[in-house]
């Protein structure tokens, strides 16, 4: 993953529980790094080791913490970074859950190596959506739920997300069914 994903998380903890904690973390994860490069690789396995490391130090349950960060991307992270990206994708939840796939291509121009998910929709009614959610990366479901609820508070949408298919389950891909009021 690239280093935004580990500095996001960074940011969050520090923000939340300080500095020194995210020193343990980083401890308990046997990272080094003194400074995470946005715009540098780093491997998979170093940022789900900061996640574990968290939920053990925090307490909480890794399913959760990584919920709440897929929450804090949105409305921190991206927002700050990508904010004109996010805003060229729609003005709407429906209409940016739609552009997600372009999303992407233009997040891809920057990061080159990026290996981003594939997501589709089908299914769109005027309260609902279906979101097909496939990567090559395992265990970040919950991260992804806590996205979409980032989603929906960032267009003021009170949203519901169930996964109806899962990955874990022996499904080929995750899909999730959409509702809003």
């Amino acid at each position: 993953m690239y280093g935004m994903v580990n500095k996001a998380l960074e940011e969050m903890v520090c923000a939340r529980l300080g500095d020194a904690v995210w020193e343990e973390i980083k401890t308990r994860a046997g990272v080094d790094v003194d400074v995470f490069v946005s715009n540098d690789p780093y491997p998979d396995e170093m940022s789900f080791g900061l996640v574990t490391a968290a939920a053990e130090v925090t307490g909480l349950p890794a399913q959760a913490l990584l919920e709440d960060f897929g929450r804090h991307w949105i409305l921190c992270t991206a927002r700050e970074g990508y904010g004109e990206l996010l805003d060229a994708c729609g003005d709407t939840l429906p209409e940016f859950l739609s552009n997600l796939p372009s999303f992407h291509t233009r997040v891809a121009m920057i990061f080159p190596k990026l290996q981003p998910p594939i997501f589709e929709c089908t299914d769109l009614t005027e309260h609902s959506v279906r979101l097909h959610y496939r990567t090559h990366r395992s265990g970040l479901t919950a991260f992804l739920v806590g996205l979409l609820h980032g989603l929906g508070a960032r267009f003021d949408t009170e949203l519901s997300v169930t996964l109806e298919q899962s990955r874990d389950a022996g499904a080929d891909h995750d899909v999730f069914l959409l509702a809003w009021p």
